[in-house]
């Protein structure tokens, strides 16, 4: 087995309590060869001064400070670009890797051909108190979010399901180099990089349990579907590039369906701005539709619906 250089971009915005535990997770990896880069994107909590000191201890770990904060996708290319490694894990300062995580990773790559660009894990989601309270294939089972776990050409999947642990993935650096890094224009970068990456290179999963995911009631996640959520513009636009990337009807039935989706979650959240596009965009795929057009009547009936479709996905998916 060869050895391969493997860079970590640990990415920091305002997790000063959570960063030194992550940049120990890394320095303790039964893997040895590692590059360590960490990115401060402007945090005021007090981070940088802490990642200083940590950097100080470590002479071989980089730092670099991003002076106005320009969210993950721009900071993580900026620590992507001076990597010099064959593989990239891109882990928030706020995750933890497992000891064995990056060797488990490397070895499981090496038996795979080269037409496999990204593998992924499963992993343990960790409360605000650093408290397990769930696995992640466990639990889109239980809820018949995915009957089994898909690997290989995984394209279609991507589109209508978010099935993969963005914080367990392994990822080729040939992948980012012809992806050119994340989309800079995007305010998330996980849904886009599957769906790119995956219509180019295959997926492998290694059954194990490697990193622990803190879900804090803060994250950038629990803000989905707010009045004016950036993140569903991004969505949007994500949905427009993949039709450029559909090659049969599978793939464009895919589409539909995760516009669809998200068609419905802007009418009953109030993202009057993203309805119109995603109902134009569904249009543009499939024609005028009437369950589409009944549901439209409904939302603007006048009761409380981004609370009701919030009590409905807390009743059936928490």
């Amino acid at each position: 087995m060869s050895n391969p250089l493997v860079s970590v971009i640990c990415l920091c915005y305002n997790q000063k309590n959570f960063v030194a535990e992550a940049v120990e997770s890394v320095l303790h990896q039964t893997y040895k060869n590692i590059e360590l880069i960490i990115v401060d994107d402007a945090s005021t909590d007090g981070s940088l001064s802490l990642i200083k000191k940590i950097v100080e201890a470590n002479s071989n770990i980089q730092y670099l400070l991003v002076e106005t904060n320009v969210g993950n996708c721009k900071a993580f290319n900026a620590g992507w670009r001076i990597a010099k490694g064959e593989y990239i894990v891109d882990l928030s300062a706020d995750d933890v890797m497992l000891p064995d995580r990056i060797e488990q990773q490397v070895n499981f790559f090496q038996q795979l051909d080269p037409s496999y660009g990204v593998i992924f894990t499963d992993c343990i989601y960790l409360d605000e108190h650093g408290n397990p309270f769930r696995n992640h294939f466990d639990y889109l089972i239980s809820k018949r979010i995915i009957r089994s776990i898909p690997e290989g050409d995984v394209f279609q999947k991507v589109l209508t399901n978010y099935f993969i642990s963005g914080p367990t993935m392994l990822i080729k650096n040939e992948v980012l180099k012809v992806l050119n890094g994340y989309d800079e224009n995007l305010s998330y970068e996980d849904f886009d990089f599957w769906v790119r990456s995956s219509r180019i290179f295959k997926y492998g999963f290694l059954n194990v349990k490697t990193t622990l995911v803190r879900k804090a009631k803060h994250s950038k996640s629990t803000g989905w579907y707010q009045s004016g959520d950036p993140q569903l513009h991004s969505t949007y636009l994500i949905c427009r590039k993949a039709i450029d990337l559909c090659k049969n009807e599978g793939d464009r039935s895919a589409l539909i369906w995760r516009v669809a989706y998200e068609y419905r979650q802007s009418l009953f959240s109030k993202n009057k701005t993203e309805a119109k596009l995603f109902e134009s965009l569904l249009h543009d795929l499939q024609g005028w539709n009437l369950t589409h057009q009944i549901l439209k009547v409904i939302s603007n009936i006048p009761l409380p619906w981004p609370q009701i479709r919030k009590r409905y996905h807390r009743f059936f998916y928490n």
